[in-house]
């Protein structure tokens, strides 16, 4: 079963901060860890599967080290964006 998107506000929001982590060459887990946050949450922000708090945002930037404003700017550049294309999973044969 896979989650759901929140909204494209929620997915673009999501592309900005998995853009953020990657310039600061950091794991969902060590973002967790400097954000206070479990990696699994990271995880579902980026996916745009949940609608993070006023308060969770601050912890990532802090976690980011960027300022919330340039976290903001990047969500309205990626207004522009097109939708990322999904990937379709594929199953893995079993083994008898």
């Amino acid at each position: 079963m896979s989650a759901v998107i929140q909204s494209s506000d929620h997915e673009r929001l999501g592309r900005a901060v998995r853009e953020l982590r990657a310039r600061r060459g950091l794991s969902q887990e060590v973002l967790g860890y400097r954000s206070g946050l479990h990696r699994n949450y990271i995880g579902a922000i980026e996916r745009g599967e949940i609608n993070p708090t006023f308060r969770v945002l601050i912890k990532l930037s802090h976690g980011l080290d960027f300022e919330l404003s340039e976290i903001m700017a990047l969500w309205e550049e990626r207004s522009t964006d097109p939708p990322p294309r999904r990937r379709r999973r594929t199953r893995r044969p079993t083994s008898p």
